[in-house]
């Protein structure tokens, strides 16, 4: 007799047997899965806390982008600010009246100095000749020791005569300081664009002098204007 074929419908109803293990086991490999799911599913955060913790990612990140935004504000506000000053700078001070008439007033003291040494010492060498031919003819020891005191004191003004070579030095070198800050200036201004990036920038302008200040232009500079002379200065008493 042949076996009877059992129908599926004839299952339903009945309790399910236990899936084969892949590696061969029995009934143990339903309860791993359904330990490894409960494991998968407390890995798995709420949505809730997902979002919460993005939120305050996002606020973090915030944060730290308006201070980085203010840092930057801040640098171009000194950028702005240096760049004012340098156009300030260059236009009333290095190129403007004042700073041409000091390097005019430097030069004139270089001048004045080596005129007035000039004539210190050919005065003091036409004493030493008149007290040369003096004491030739002193027959007094006293007078001739006089005359050797007004010797030592013309020394004494030769000596002092050097001033003249060091008042140069020393200007020359204030001079060689305000070039190399000019030349500075020059250089900054060429990294940002040249002289044509900063003619739109608006510059302090030099407050006028008023009242008695207003009437100090001296002293006179050689070819410039706007002087008494020593003529008109005596008319006045005349």
């Amino acid at each position: 007799m042949r076996a009877k074929r059992a129908f599926r419908i004839e299952s339903y109803g009945q309790p399910m047997q236990a899936l084969p293990h892949a590696g061969g086991g029995g009934t143990g490999s339903h309860s791993e899965i359904i330990s490894e799911l409960r494991e998968l599913k407390a890995l798995i955060r709420p949505a809730e806390e997902v979002s919460r913790q993005m939120i305050e990612a996002y606020r973090g990140e915030m944060q730290e982008a308006m201070k980085l935004k203010a840092e930057l504000d801040q640098i171009w506000q000194a950028i702005d600010k240096t760049k004012h000053e340098i156009a300030t700078l260059h236009v009333t001070g290095f190129k403007g009246k004042e700073m041409s008439r000091v390097t005019h007033e430097l030069d004139a003291i270089v001048d004045g100095t080596e005129e007035a040494t000039e004539g210190i010492l050919a005065a003091a060498e036409g004493i030493d000749q008149i007290a040369s031919q003096l004491a030739a003819k002193l027959k007094s020891s006293q007078d001739r020791g006089a005359v050797d005191d007004i010797q030592q004191r013309i020394v004494t003004i030769f000596e002092h005569c050097n001033f003249q070579d060091l008042t140069g030095q020393r200007i020359t070198k204030v001079v060689n300081t305000l070039k190399f800050i000019e030349e500075r200036i020059m250089r900054m201004m060429d990294i940002w664009g040249g002289l044509e990036s900063f003619k739109d920038i608006p510059v302090d302008t030099i407050v006028a002098a008023e009242g008695d200040a207003a009437l100090l232009n001296g002293p006179k500079i050689d070819g410039e204007g706007g002087h008494a002379t020593q003529d008109d200065i005596d008319a006045l008493f005349n």
